[in-house]
């Protein structure tokens, strides 16, 4: 009981530190990272993104004290005085950092697998609580929600050791164990028993300090609805990745967001039965949801006056696309271990032996994709998240970057895209007053990104420096730190 005091006073303090602009002193694990820190920092001549879906502007100057935005001014040469920092930027673009809304610190294993895509069970999700940050933040997330925790404490511990400053990393926002049904495709995740079950749930992971809590395909109705009742009571959010309930059953039960775009909702499946999974598990009702349709514009009407937000997880999905798509980064290959690896080009073939999809891969992601961009125009808030776990060719902070280029693809602009990955996530979160565009006074979490993502997207992966309540990392050296180790640890 003591140790939970202490632990929660401390966490005021930190709360306290950052409300005042003050960051913690960083331990020599983190100082290796760092590439910018000073009283004062000046970023000049530097084109801006700032988040909100405005033009770039360009040759702009950016003010940097004690860990915020004082202020953006036209761009100018600056002697640096003694205790500021002056970079000059020029042919450089700063966004605000992403708030990746669909992240995971952990990696999905399946023993043995061989060349036919054959596994042994049970498939195991161990931890990345060392590589998974340090990617996160190289790739230019400052913010994060883990969107289902698999290992609640370590995570919430991550978060602690991050924001006092001891371990590198984004600011996370931790979600609670799954809550998830009867049944589970995997072995470590809880099992709900009940809606009292549900509540219970709720109520213990909120009073250790989770900030939002993740509904899984196989709960039930009433479940779900006892979780969001108990977790509304403390402000607390739910998101879910259904099966077993509808979009529009969990929009009018009253959750706050869904995961996956439109790929699985559930609500057209001809074998879909009142709290069961069915077969496709969404494939079937996303064939048949045309965009056009009465029914997509039905859905669309109903998560927009229930306030449900939708999250965007094109890069796990772009693998069954089709359409010749690009091959992972040589340096997304080159953080993972060598089984990681090998797991990765097993899982990405399709063996020869398989048989041929039942519904056209690329007509979902053709839905999916003007769904999305339906959504955003009836006035729905999506958000943005990659579901880096090993599966689907994502990982932590390249996946971040690449969700930002397959918006442009659904039919987004550049600077709308990049919005979708940084304010939008902040709004959700109840932090845009503090994080989520390029505006004086809100928090230094800030990318500088080499060449202009507001007219060729691709730019976006070009991330030399990224700023967290204004100390600047350096992107290639936390890579570099975990070359090899994704996958393992």
């Amino acid at each position: 009981m003591a140790w939970r005091i202490l632990s929660r006073i401390l966490v005021l303090i930190l709360l306290s530190l950052t409300a005042l602009g003050q960051n913690p002193e960083l331990s020599k694990t983190v100082q290796e990272f760092i590439s910018v820190q000073a009283s004062k920092v000046v970023l000049t001549h530097v084109r801006i993104i700032d988040g909100t879906g405005a033009p770039a502007v360009e040759d702009q100057n950016i003010v940097i004290e004690s860990g915020k935005i004082t202020a953006i001014e036209k761009g100018a040469d600056i002697v640096a005085a003694k205790g500021t920092t002056v970079l000059d930027l020029r042919e450089y673009t700063v966004i605000p950092g992403i708030v990746g809304m669909h992240n995971h610190l952990f990696y999905i294993t399946r023993p043995n697998l061989d060349s036919r895509r054959h596994f042994d069970p049970p498939v195991l999700v161990p931890q990345m609580t060392f590589s998974a940050p340090r990617l996160y933040l190289a790739g230019g997330v400052t913010t994060m929600r883990t969107t289902g925790s698999v290992e609640t404490y370590a995570d919430l511990n991550l978060k602690h050791d991050i924001d006092a400053g001891k371990l590198p990393g984004p600011h996370i926002d931790v979600t609670g164990p799954y809550l998830e049904g009867s049944t589970s495709y995997f072995i470590q995740m809880p099992h709900l028993t009940s809606a009292d079950d549900a509540r219970q749930t709720v109520e213990y992971w909120a009073g250790q300090g989770v900030t939002s809590f993740k509904a899984y395909m196989n709960i039930t109705r009433a479940e779900l609805k006892a979780a969001i009742d108990a977790a509304h009571k403390r402000g607390i959010k739910v998101t879910g990745h259904l099966c077993s309930v509808t979009y529009k059953e969990a929009a009018e039960l009253g959750i706050d967001d869904l995961e996956h775009g439109f790929f699985v909702n559930t609500q057209l499946d001809t074998d879909k039965k009142p709290d069961l999974c069915s077969q496709s598990a969404g494939e079937e009702t996303l064939a048949r949801m045309d965009p056009n349709s009465a029914e997509a514009k039905d859905l669309i009407d109903t998560l927009v006056s229930h306030h449900v937000a939708v999250t965007s997880t094109l890069p796990v999905f772009e693998g069954d696309a089709g359409g010749g798509r690009p091959p992972l980064r040589q340096q997304a290959l080159d953080a993972m271990t060598p089984q990681a690896r090998e797991d990765f080009f097993l899982v990405r073939q399709r063996p020869a032996s398989a048989p041929a999809p039942k519904i056209d891969r690329a007509m979902l992601w053709k839905h999916d994709l003007e769904l999305e961009h339906a959504f955003v125009s009836a006035g729905g808030l999506l958000l943005s998240g990659p579901d880096p776990t090993g599966r689907g060719d994502v990982l932590p902070g390249f996946g971040d970057q690449r969700g930002i280029e397959l918006l442009v693809e659904a039919g987004f602009s550049p600077v709308e895209a990049i919005k979708i990955a940084t304010l939008n996530g902040a709004i959700y979160l109840g932090r845009d007053k503090q994080i989520g565009s390029v505006t004086s006074g809100k928090n230094a979490d800030l990318v500088v990104i080499k060449g202009d993502p507001s007219k060729q997207i691709s730019d976006i992966e070009n991330v030399e420096i990224v700023f967290k309540d204004g100390v600047g990392y350096d992107s290639r050296k936390l890579l570099e730190s975990v070359r090899g180790r994704y996958g393992q640890y």
